[in-house]
């Protein structure tokens, strides 16, 4: 991670039917800023998972609001009944559904309620500060959420800001809301900001390579926890132009022999990948998913891959993103990890195998990040954070 040894920690508050982004994006980003984070549920414990829900623009089919999916199962990494309220520097919401019966327990309401009582950050997304309006913490305080939640919050005595775009935030003494996951990249630079943490050198390009169906966290948790710190992020994808969508798929593990496949976001690309200057960039990163299978055939990819290497800047990439590496040529000679299902294509590539155990370790060699899966993102983000320059301090 950024720091050894985490000087923050921030408590995660989960529940089944949370929106996927939500949480993990949040979750995994602070953890690569060097913050211990601490996911927990009511009624559950350390080891057990929160189902959640992938939600997204119902305009895509001409629907009056969003659309619902299931999405990843998110592991818990702490025990809601033993964890003590006073050891956290924040406390941070997801929303999606959960809050919805979160804020009937009594328990999350006094957790809300300590963490508001001793003055420390709070911060709540999408649905989340539906809590906070049950908490009785919204009188008088300025905020924002999904725009549907506007006359409860009215109700519960907020100072309504209503939302402009779905990026918006907004920051009132130690409470932080943002309207729905496309605000991550401010809410969470506002929180590490909040926290007392300080970055410097994000003044980086960072490219990213997407298609269809490439893994649903592995495109956005590090784009936006790039983004977060400041960096200019582009995403891209062959015969494909700025504010098209590429699909995504969830994979995850659930009891089968291997990952199961559901259907994610639509993922808005942000640039068009004719013209493309690759030069204009500081940085390569490659999602996984079964978007590297179909990319690995395409020579300008083949050829964008090749000038990032060959110009020795850092280059980022997980899971089946390998099979790209592999069919470009550029990993003779080199270490790296994978899924281990790639191990074939990245030994038959001429690199070094590192054996990915546990599966979120990941390895720098030189300029080359990899990793095996999406519960790799803290190391894979920070270890592309070190290679590009970019700190947080706290």
């Amino acid at each position: 991670m950024a720091n050894c040894k985490p000087q923050k920690k921030v408590l995660l508050l989960c529940g089944d039917y949370m929106e996927d982004y939500e949480a993990m994006v949040p979750f995994q980003a602070l953890q690569a800023y060097g913050i211990a984070v601490d996911a927990v549920c009511p009624g559950k414990k350390a080891g057990d998972y929160c189902r959640t829900t992938v939600e997204d623009s119902g305009a895509y089919h001409g629907y009056q609001t969003y659309t619902e999916k299931p999405g990843h199962n998110f592991s818990l990494n702490a025990t809601f009944d033993e964890v003590d309220f006073s050891k956290y520097d924040a406390l941070v919401i997801p929303g999606g559904r959960a809050p919805e019966y979160l804020a009937i327990n009594e328990s999350v309401l006094n957790c809300a309620r300590q963490f508001s009582d001793s003055g420390k950050l709070i911060a709540a997304i999408c649905h989340g500060p539906l809590i906070l309006a049950a908490a009785g913490l919204l009188k008088g305080r300025k905020c924002t959420a999904y725009h549907a939640l506007g006359p409860v919050l009215i109700d519960a005595g907020a100072l309504w800001i209503e939302p402009k775009t779905m990026m918006d935030c907004v920051s009132d003494g130690n409470l932080i809301t943002g309207v729905i996951y496309k605000a991550h990249p401010e809410y969470i630079q506002l929180v590490v900001k909040a926290l007392g943490g300080k970055i410097a050198g994000s003044d980086k390009r960072i490219l990213f390579l997407c298609g269809d169906f490439m893994e649903d966290y592995e495109v956005t948790v590090p784009l936006q926890s790039l983004q977060a710190l400041g960096c200019h992020v582009d995403a891209v994808c062959p015969k494909k132009k700025a504010g098209d969508f590429c699909p995504t798929a969830v994979h995850d593990f659930e009891g089968d022999q291997t990952y199961t496949e559901k259907p994610g976001h639509n993922f808005i690309l942000t640039a068009s990948y004719e013209g493309l200057d690759a030069s204009s960039y500081d940085a390569l990163v490659i999602p996984g998913g079964r978007s590297p299978e179909y990319l690995a055939l395409d020579e300008t990819v083949i050829a964008l891959v090749k000038k990032f290497m060959q110009s020795k800047k850092p280059v980022a990439s997980i899971c089946h993103g390998q099979q790209i590496l592999a069919a470009a040529g550029v990993l003779k000679g080199r270490k790296c990890t994978a899924y281990p299902a790639v191990k074939l294509n990245v030994v038959l590539g001429g690199a070094t195998w590192l054996e990915p155990d546990p599966i979120d370790r990941c390895y720098t060699d030189e300029n080359l990040v990899t990793g095996a899966a999406w519960p790799g993102h803290p190391q894979f983000v920070s270890q592309l954070m070190a290679l590009l320059g970019i700190r947080v301090s706290f």
